[in-house]
């Protein structure tokens, strides 16, 4: 049954901007608030004792009421509180650029941090991983997929006793157990009221010239009109704020009445609060100069955030040209329609509310540009996938590592869009983008990607080629080593009808670790060694003939051959320095590490999985930090450290988790690891090193 609790406004909150809590010490990916909070003390109230007894709750409310800032407030106040946050973290999950309901749970996954490369679907192993989890975790925006939530949350909830989930949604879930918070608007009533507050704070922001209005009591009173007449619509406040800069108050409330007299008379059939926001956003639209309206309708193309390049290169064209973009963009920044964001290692970047979204989809189509704009998004999303692939392995692999997975989301919109309209040019992006499905942990999303591509383009040409060897390249991670093998048969083909050395290489890698993962390091050796790259030709240093030397100098340690390992291993990662490239070169430092263990050199081996795990870190590689972490523990048990080679241990145990696959089902990575356990055992005993085993897996993974 639905718990309801319409939330009462009556109370009154503190009328200055609030603080922002502090949640700093509590894990989680928690947004900074980029405004600050007014009011709402009632529901903040209401929410922290529902947070603390309730396991799904609800905020629904119209478009622009302010949930996604209350759920985040909300939240954060829990987390900075005195009382014992969940253990396990507090988690935002933005699903407002998200179009396809076949990746919510990929895109929960990888926000709470877990990198399923396991052949289970993604629902089992995120229901498997969160079973023993404490924690909350915020679903901002579900309305465009709620029959999609309310079955993972569902799910979730059934396997996972500490898990809370907040949603702010449009609609109910309709979820056994969810408790409904409805998300009224500000009170407008008083002289002092939470309404006329928001809209002090956001028109001092707009220009400290608006102060005038709300000194003088008469402006005052004509600023509280604006108010009502906006019926306390948080996003309809800030936006008439915004107008300050330009405007006086009695301008804005003239002319919000002459717009909402002519709503008046065309009877429309929306609700009130529906209809004031759509008015006070129309309003705000019609104010805006040609060349604004023109962009914000383009710049709705966009899912989510984006940068300046990308809005000059979707949107210019006709009366909008390139060089007008950043002007025209500003303007919509200064009128709030635009939000202006600086993201660490980025750079600057744009998004806009959903609402105002909305508006701009829907004036784009009655301009006719909804097809050309979206194909122009597609395009360049495209290209920017195949400068990333290009550029992978240089010097720029951390910034194109950063700004790809920065623009997930777009690239994400760009493959829907190119599946539909142009087939072929999607079966290139998919496969130029392999080392976002292979090394940055997207591995089952890639996977479908692929597929869907490889059904419908032409399966011939470089593009086939790729796509094919990438798709391999997906499988090998996800454990499915005898269709990584079909796919890699395939590459080799299509690799032979191009006479294409560096695609053949490719090919070799995939077929070579599908022989080596499961124990066959003799038959890995064959397709990868030396003999079989020189009989291939092509690139030494392209991502086939560097991804065949790991292949080799890890069989070779397998083999016991250690010294040949160690040459071929330092040969790699020099050629990798050489690049600039981080990704290869810590699985160089890696395999460096496998063999100075196996000579017995276990200072030497910590030394380079130091290094290993200190590249790995910095490209967000959850697989190579497991890995690192279980050669880091053989080789501390080896110097005779058991305790830190058990809480090593706990903690590889707990990044495997999030993998999904211990040792990646590998046999000589779990005789590693249980080699480094058999020693720390015999070094500090079962009792000692089973607490400190437990101490690392409550180590973060973050």
């Amino acid at each position: 049954m639905h718990g309801e609790y319409p939330v009462n406004n009556g109370q009154q909150g503190p009328k200055g901007g609030a603080l922002e809590p502090d949640s700093a010490d509590v894990p989680g990916n928690l947004p900074p608030e980029t405004a600050t909070f007014v009011g709402r003390e009632h529901e903040l109230g209401l929410l922290g004792s529902l947070l603390r007894g309730q396991r799904l709750i609800t905020l629904t409310g119209v478009g622009g009421v302010g949930k996604s800032r209350l759920a985040l407030r909300a939240v954060r106040t829990l987390a900075a509180s005195r009382r014992p946050a969940p253990r396990d973290g507090v988690w935002w999950v933005e699903l407002s650029p998200l179009r396809d309901p076949e990746l919510l749970t990929s895109t929960v996954a990888h926000t709470l941090g877990l990198a399923v490369h396991s052949s289970l679907s993604p629902d089992e192993e995120l229901c498997s991983w969160m079973a023993d989890k404490e924690l909350l975790m915020v679903l901002d925006t579900c309305e465009h997929m709620v029959p999609a939530a309310r079955h993972l949350v569902g799910e979730l909830l059934q396997t996972a006793p500490g898990l809370t989930v907040l949603t702010t949604t449009r609609e109910p879930l309709r979820c056994p157990g969810e408790t409904l918070v409805e998300v009224r608007p500000l009170p407008t009533d008083g002289p002092d009221s939470d309404a006329l507050a928001l809209f002090r704070e956001r028109a001092l922001a707009a220009t400290p010239l608006a102060a005038e209005a709300f000194t003088d009591p008469g402006r005052t009173a004509v600023a509280a009109e604006v108010c009502r007449r906006l019926d306390g619509i948080p996003l309809a406040l800030e936006l008439a704020g915004a107008r300050l800069r330009l405007w006086s108050v009695e301008q804005i409330a003239v002319r919000l009445g002459a717009r909402f007299e002519l709503l008046a008379d065309t009877g429309s059939p929306l609700l009130p609060r529906h209809q004031t926001l759509r008015t006070a956003i129309g309003w705000s639209h019609e104010l805006c100069e040609p060349l604004e309206r023109l962009l914000w309708a383009r710049l709705s193309v966009f899912a989510g955030g984006f940068d300046l390049a990308a809005a000059r290169a979707v949107c210019s064209g006709g009366p909008l040209p390139a060089a007008r973009v950043e002007k025209v963009l500003t303007a919509l920044t200064a009128k709030s329609v635009v939000l202006r964001t600086a993201v660490a290692g980025v750079g600057t970047r744009y998004r806009m509310l959903d609402t105002i979204r909305e508006y701009g989809q829907d004036w784009l189509t009655e301009l006719g540009e909804a097809d050309a704009v979206a194909d122009r998004h597609a395009h360049w999303y495209a290209q920017l996938a195949q400068a990333a692939d290009r550029g992978w392995l240089g010097s720029g692999q951390v910034d194109w590592y950063r700004r790809m997975t920065a623009e997930h989301m777009q690239l994400r919109a760009a493959l829907e869009h190119l599946l539909g309209t142009d087939p072929q040019a999607a079966l290139e992006m998919a496969g130029a983008l392999w080392f976002l499905w292979f090394s940055c942990g997207h591995v089952h999303e890639g996977g479908a990607f692929l597929e869907r591509a490889l059904r419908t383009a032409r399966p011939t040409g470089p593009a086939y080629a790729q796509a094919l060897w990438a798709a391999g390249a997906v499988c090998l991670l996800r454990g499915d080593l005898a269709r990584a093998g079909e796919y890699g048969e395939r590459a080799t083909a299509a690799a032979a009808r191009l006479a294409d050395p560096e695609r053949e290489l490719r090919a070799a890698y995939l077929k070579g670790a599908a022989l080596l993962m499961p124990g066959d390091p003799g038959g890995s050796l064959e397709i990868t060694g030396p003999a079989a790259r020189a009989a291939h030709g092509g690139r030494a240093d392209g991502a086939g003939g560097l991804l065949c030397r790991l292949a080799t100098s890890y069989a070779l340690c397998d083999l016991g051959r250690f010294e040949e390992a160690v040459e071929e291993a330092a040969g790699l990662r020099e050629s990798c320095v050489r690049l600039g490239e981080r990704w290869m070169r810590a699985y160089a430092d890696y395999v460096l590490a496998v063999a100075a263990l196996g000579l017995g050199q276990h200072g030497e081996a910590a030394r380079h999985v130091r290094a290993m795990l200190s590249g790995k870190r910095l490209l967000g590689d959850r697989f190579g930090i497991a890995l690192g972490l279980d050669l880091l523990a053989a080789a501390v048990a080896g110097l005779g450290d058991g305790e830190l080679a058990a809480r090593l241990l706990g903690n590889s145990h707990a990044w495997w988790r999030t993998v999904g696959r211990p040792q990646m089902g590998a046999p000589s990575l779990a005789a590693l690891r249980d080699e480094g356990e058999r020693r720390a055992r015999a070094s500090i005993g079962d009792e000692a090193y089973e607490a400190a085993f437990l101490g690392g897996t409550q180590a973060p993974t973050g």
